[in-house]
């Protein structure tokens, strides 16, 4: 039996797509589990992790007294071998501080001199891939025999949120329903366009017509609001907006409940994939070649192929470097209302 520490403290979409590690290391043994306190709940009631321990990296942990301070907590756990997911040079050194002899991480990582074993960063793989390939044995690029799909478990209390959410709406059981999430933290990455996508969907009528819900954090209310606006403009139905009224894993609950997923490339994406919720995803200044495409057994990306200035960013810049965020402007609503009916059948 191999005590695992397991150190994800990158984005939210970084920690969903490392489950698949978290499976394959559970396995053998314990798997304990470093995260940044927005990404700690996506954990919470998964059958492959013992335990989480929060990182507030930028908050009361930051500076070297913080970090020591984890480390002791992280050396306690008694793990045999730490799996640097994400491979900055400050959590790299809380695995060194924490004692744990083993330390694998991405050859490309600027943690690496912290790290006793390096392991190639498959550029040409989906980095859900990418970070199940941290525990091959040393010397094995051996990809997953089966494609791989993240996994989450929202519990009881968060499907509850749901339900109430959904009463609340008026909302009849079985009604379908098809989710939005307009939001990103990086600027380029919201397409522009999901209040006309709204108002299109909104006309659509038959035995069973679909409900529009909103997800995404507080943050993302005015966007909310503006597709609301232009559903009711059209007579539709109301929107039900879910931005900052559940948690992580009550919006992928949510998500689980939906025919479909519109999104851009964010956090919700990968909350689908967790879900295996039907995924239409927008790619603007991103392109799935990085690594952080949809993994829904039925998902498509959006996006304009043979624009010469994408990717122009391997998140996606505040602005437009060029000024002009065509890669965006250009996605049709048409073209994605009739790939979300496909799939609301």
């Amino acid at each position: 039996m191999t005590v695992s520490a397991v150190l994800q403290t990158s984005f939210l979409g970084d920690m969903v797509l490392t489950t698949p590690l978290l499976e394959r290391l559970a396995a053998s043994g314990p798997v304990h589990v470093v995260a940044t306190p927005a990404s700690a709940p996506l954990l919470a009631h998964h059958p492959a992790v013992r335990s989480v321990l929060v990182f507030d990296k930028r908050g009361a942990d930051r500076g070297l007294g913080g970090l020591r301070r984890v480390a002791a907590r992280l050396r306690a756990l008694g793990a045999a071998r730490a799996y640097l997911a994400q491979g900055s040079a400050r959590t790299a050194a809380l695995a060194w501080m924490a004692g744990i002899p083993e330390r694998v991480g991405f050859e490309t990582s600027g943690g690496r001199l912290f790290t006793t074993r390096r392991v190639p960063y498959a550029r040409d793989q989906h980095h859900a891939v990418r970070l199940w390939q941290l525990a091959n044995a040393p010397g094995d690029a051996a990809l997953p025999a089966h494609p791989l799909r993240p996994s989450l478990y929202p519990g009881p209390e968060e499907h509850a949120a749901v339900d109430r959410l959904l009463e609340a709406a008026g909302v009849l059981p079985h009604t379908p329903l098809i989710a939005l999430a307009p939001g990103s933290v990086w600027a380029t990455k919201r397409w522009p366009s999901f209040d006309a996508l709204a108002a299109r969907l909104s006309t659509e009528r038959g035995p069973a017509p679909a409900r529009l819900v909103v997800l995404g954090a507080a943050s993302d209310a005015a966007l909310a609001r503006a597709i609301a606006d232009a559903v009711t403009s059209r007579g539709g139905a109301p929107v039900i907006d879910a931005t900052g009224r559940l948690t992580l894993l009550g919006s992928a609950a949510l998500i689980g409940r939906s025919r479909v997923l519109v999104t851009n490339d964010s956090a919700p994406l990968h909350l689908a994939s967790a879900m295996n919720t039907p995924t239409v995803a927008l790619f603007g200044p991103t392109v799935p070649a990085l690594g952080f495409g949809p993994l829904a057994e039925q998902r498509v990306v959006l996006e304009l192929a043979g624009l010469a200035c994408r990717p122009c960013h391997a998140h996606g810049p505040m602005t437009c470097p060029l000024g002009h965020w065509h890669c965006m402007r250009a996605l049709d609503a048409t073209q994605v209302a009739a790939e979300v009916q496909q799939r609301v059948g």
